[in-house]
């Protein structure tokens, strides 16, 4: 089982990667569709022993949650925006994809600086968690679209969740819920912003926003 946990959070890495490095929109919601499903197989990678009700609900939301009805709720964001990529970015794919590959050592270092963590959770859990708030944060501030920066908020979260799910096993069911419509509602207003920015001004580009005048 930590062979296989390794494996996923690896392949959490290389989605960041990609996020970081992709200019259309509709491959980067692909991306974090698929990333949403690798954290719910975290979730079960890091349980001890079988699953119980409480970590099956919790993976089953996560899934559903972040897997599909985020990317879904993007998707019709793009429609409405009647955008299909990600145009001259603050910062350049390439040089996002370098920042985003360098983030990853900058991770494992700082992991390396906090206190020891339980020997039952996988080794590479904090460095994979640092390096998606690195990449949500990269992407939150290098990009013009709206709809890429909340990608980069959805990115900065999954590093939480992971951090969480990890280090804070004994969470109550509650909570964990709590956290997942916490983030559902954000989106869905970063949703309905995009769509009346979209409307109004013709275009999502934020940085068109510091012009209007009173």
């Amino acid at each position: 089982m930590q062979a296989w946990t390794d494996l996923i959070l690896i392949a959490i890495v290389l989605t960041n990667l990609a996020l970081s490095g992709l200019g259309s929109l509709g491959t980067c919601i692909h991306v974090m569709a698929l990333q949403g499903v690798l954290l719910g197989l975290v979730t079960v990678g890091v349980q001890q022993g079988a699953v119980s009700l409480h970590g099956l609900v919790l993976v089953t939301g996560t899934v559903v949650i972040k897997g599909f009805v985020f990317p879904k709720l993007l998707r019709r964001a793009i429609r409405e925006a009647n955008i299909r990529q990600e145009v001259e970015p603050f910062v350049g794919f390439s040089s996002s994809l370098l920042i985003g590959t360098l983030s990853l050592p900058l991770a494992m270092w700082l992991s390396s600086r906090l206190p020891p963590i339980d020997p039952g959770v996988p080794s590479l859990l904090v460095p994979v968690s640092l390096h998606a708030i690195f990449v949500g944060l990269l992407l939150i501030v290098s990009r013009r679209k709206a709809v890429t920066q909340v990608l980069g908020y959805l990115a900065l979260e999954n590093g939480i969740f992971v951090f969480g799910v990890g280090l804070a096993r004994q969470a109550t069911l509650l909570v964990e819920m709590g956290i997942l419509l916490d983030v559902f509602v954000a989106v869905f207003v970063m949703g309905i912003a995009i769509f009346h920015i979209s409307r109004e001004f013709d275009h999502i580009d934020t940085d068109q926003l510091s012009l209007l005048k009173e």
